[in-house]
């Protein structure tokens, strides 16, 4: 495994080699800032900073709120300073804010930029102009040549498993084919929720982890409490595959489209043009009840502080380490 030498120095340092998936509606500042100050890279949508028709932009007051806190945090600890955190912007044409919040980002100098839906040059260069790193988020490796064509420094690779929106293919075909021509920061998605998946991430090839759907149930993040008990009371077999809910095919609890009335085995369709951001919401009203969650989400046996969630995969990655390092005789 490399060291994080070859990385932006944005990017370097961490506690553990791990981000943190910016969550629909879940991730807020709270989360963000717990993670952050455990460690790891926090994110959240710009999206999720809604505000009344008429009042001050909510991203703009969160970034301030974000940042004071961590600033705070590095004054009263230097021996442990926070994460830097990241802000995913939604770069589909239907997102009516992009350039309102594009500017906000700037004017602020958000460290990391994750991009998803579509990858635009004037996105990157607005992040580029204040500092900014951006991870583009790809399902496959042509997705991943346009990302890194156009601009983004790094990748998500969002493999088979992973919440939300997810790819088909395989995490060992995904981040085979992107390391074969491409050698800067990449993270890596699809149902890591423990430290021996985060180890075995690195050693594929990936920079990091990018972890979500465990973060659903901590007591920092902004989801029902119904959502926090149904990720605790599921596994991997309980997981939808639909692009009937956003028009882009993501994974879903199967509990939360039973309770809409629906059979999760006999859903129909749904195409990208169905999607529509213009009004900041990745979901129709209509399936306001139905949660994304990964396949990994079945190691999470009860509600914890983000502290406490970081701590368990940080514990089981050294230990991992430490066991492969006396498999091959090597000193950990």
């Amino acid at each position: 495994m490399r060291d994080d030498s070859h990385l932006p120095q944005a990017l370097r340092g961490l506690r553990l080699p791990m981000i943190a998936a910016p969550l629909f509606i879940i991730s807020v500042p709270e989360l963000v800032i717990a993670q952050c100050k455990a460690g790891i890279i926090g994110s959240f949508p710009a999206l999720n900073a809604r505000e009344p028709e008429g009042a001050p932009p909510l991203l703009d007051a969160w970034l301030t709120q974000i940042t004071e806190e961590l600033d705070r945090h590095n004054q009263a600890h230097p021996d442990r300073p926070a994460a830097p955190f990241a802000v995913n912007q939604i770069v589909h044409r239907s997102n009516a804010r992009l350039k309102r919040d594009l500017e906000i980002c700037v004017r602020h100098k958000v460290p990391l930029w994750i991009t998803s839906l579509g990858a635009r040059v004037e996105v990157n260069e607005a992040a580029h102009s204040c500092g900014g790193v951006v991870l583009h988020d790809v399902i496959n490796d042509t997705f991943a040549r346009k990302a890194i064509a156009k601009g983004a420094d790094g990748l998500v690779a969002v493999a088979a498993g992973a919440g939300g929106h997810a790819g088909q293919q395989s995490p060992f075909a995904l981040v085979q084919e992107i390391r074969s021509w491409f050698d800067g920061p990449l993270a890596l998605s699809g149902a890591i929720a423990t430290g021996q998946s985060l180890l075995a991430a690195r050693a594929m090839g990936a920079d990091f982890g990018y972890v979500g759907s465990p973060f659903i149930a901590t007591d920092e993040a902004n989801a029902d409490a119904g959502y926090k008990d149904m990720i605790v009371d599921s596994g991997a077999e309980d997981i939808v595959y639909s692009s009937l809910f956003t028009g882009v095919w993501g994974n879903y609890l199967r509990g939360s489209v039973e309770a809409a009335g629906m059979d999760p085995d006999n859903l129909p369709t749904a195409d990208a043009a169905s999607m529509d951001f213009a009004s900041g919401s990745s979901k129709p009203k209509a399936w306001k009840t139905i949660w994304g969650a990964g396949q990994g989400i079945g190691v999470v046996k009860a509600r914890a502080p983000v502290a406490a969630l970081v701590d368990r995969i940080a514990e089981e990655y050294a230990a991992a380490g430490d066991a492969l390092c006396r498999t091959f005789g090597e000193t950990p």
